[in-house]
C-alpha cells in the first residue's frame, strides 16, 4: 500500500501525539522497575571529592572536543536569560536567575553522566551518545525529577521577587549600576541581601539534598523517582559535611566559570558533571 506524509497538520499533529504517548507512558513508570531493589548508599569523605574532580576532568580532557562545543549552550541560554532580565524591566531577578541556574543544574548535566558512564564501561562515546538518556528506562524518573526542580526554581524567583518588593519597594532600574549602588548603600538594600542570601541558601540546600546523587542513580538503575530521592537524601544525612562541601564545590566553579561572560561555564559545568558521576560511583556500589 501507498504511503504518504499527508498534509503538515495531520503529520505534526500525529506526531505530537506519538510524543505524548511515550512521555506519558515514562512519567507512567516514574516508579521505577517492579522488585527493583534499593541502593546501598555509604558514607562518602573529602577524598572522594577529590577523586571525583580528578576523574571528572580526566573525562572532560578525554570528552573535550566532544564535549566543549555541546557545552557552549549553557552560556548562551545564560547570556540570554540576563539580557532578557536587564532588558524587560526585572534587573533585580539578574542574581537569583544566576544563582538559580545551580537548582536545575544536575538536570543540564545528564547528558555528561551518560558520557561518563559509557567511558567508565571501556567505550569511546561521542556528544550524540549524551542524547542517548531519552532511551534510559529511568528516563520517566528523571523527568519527573527535572520538573520538580523546575518548580522549586520558579519557586525560587517568586520567593526573590517577594523579598525585593518588601525590602526596597519594587522600583524598576533602568541600569544595572544604579540598582547595585543601591542594593549595597541603602537600608533596604542591606536587608535585601540579609534575608535573601539565607533564603537562597535553603532552596539551594533543598535542590542538593534531593539530586545530589538522584540523576546518575536513576540513569544507572530503574529504580524509581521516590527510592532515587530517598538515596540522596540518605547520602546527605549520612554525610553532611562532604555533601555540603560538594555543593560548596559546585557553587564555586558556577561563580568562577560565569565570571568571564559566563562563557567558562562551558568548561566549568562538564568537569563538574562528569565528576558528579564518579561521585555518585563512590556513594553507591
Amino acid at each position: 500500500m501507498t504511503s504518504t506524509i499527508g498534509n503538515p497538520l495531520t503529520w505534526g499533529a500525529r506526531n505530537i501525539g506519538a510524543a505524548s504517548r511515550g512521555l506519558t507512558h515514562a512519567l507512567q513508570h516514574a516508579g521505577g522497575e517492579e522488585g527493583a531493589e534499593a541502593p546501598v548508599v555509604r558514607p562518602i569523605e573529602l577524598s572522594d571529592i577529590r577523586s571525583a574532580l580528578r576523574a571528572g576532568l580526566a573525562d572532560f580532557a578525554a570528552l573535550r572536543s566532544d564535549v566543549f562545543f555541546a557545552a557552549m549552550l549553557y552560556p548562551v541560554i545564560g547570556i540570554c536569560l540576563m539580557w532578557a532580565a536587564v532588558h524587560k524591566g526585572v534587573l533585580p531577578l539578574m542574581f537569583p536567575l544566576a544563582s538559580g541556574f545551580a537548582l536545575v543544574g544536575p538536570v543540564a548535566a545528564i547528558g555528561l553522566y551518560e558520557l561518563s558512564r559509557r567511558r567508565e564501561a571501556g567505550e569511546s562515546p561521542g556528544w550524540l551518545d549524551s542524547l542517548s538518556v531519552w532511551r534510559a528506562p529511568g528516563i520517566g524518573a528523571i523527568i519527573g525529577l527535572g520538573i520538580g526542580l523546575a518548580v522549586l526554581l520558579v519557586l525560587w524567583l517568586t520567593t526573590a521577587w517577594i523579598i525585593y518588593s518588601l525590602t526596597m519597594g519594587g522600583v524598576t532600574y533602568s541600569d544595572t549600576r544604579t540598582f547595585l549602588t543601591d542594593v549595597f548603600t541603602t537600608p533596604g538594600g542591606l536587608a535585601l541581601i540579609l534575608i535573601g542570601i539565607p533564603t537562597g541558601f535553603v532552596f539551594a540546600l533543598v535542590a542538593l539534598a534531593v539530586s545530589v546523587i538522584s540523576f546518575p542513580l536513576m540513569l544507572d538503575r530503574d529504580i524509581g523517582l521516590p527510592r532515587a530521592v530517598a538515596a540522596s537524601l540518605e547520602l546527605t544525612r549520612k554525610s553532611p559535611v562532604t555533601v555540603l562541601t560538594w555543593g560548596a564545590v559546585v557553587a564555586a566553579g558556577l561563580v568562577v566559570g560565569a565570571i568571564p561572560m559566563l562563557l567558562g561555564l562551558a568548561v566549568t559545568l562538564p568537569i563538574l558533571g562528569h565528576a558528579t558521576w564518579h561521585l555518585y560511583r563512590r556513594a553507591v556500589r
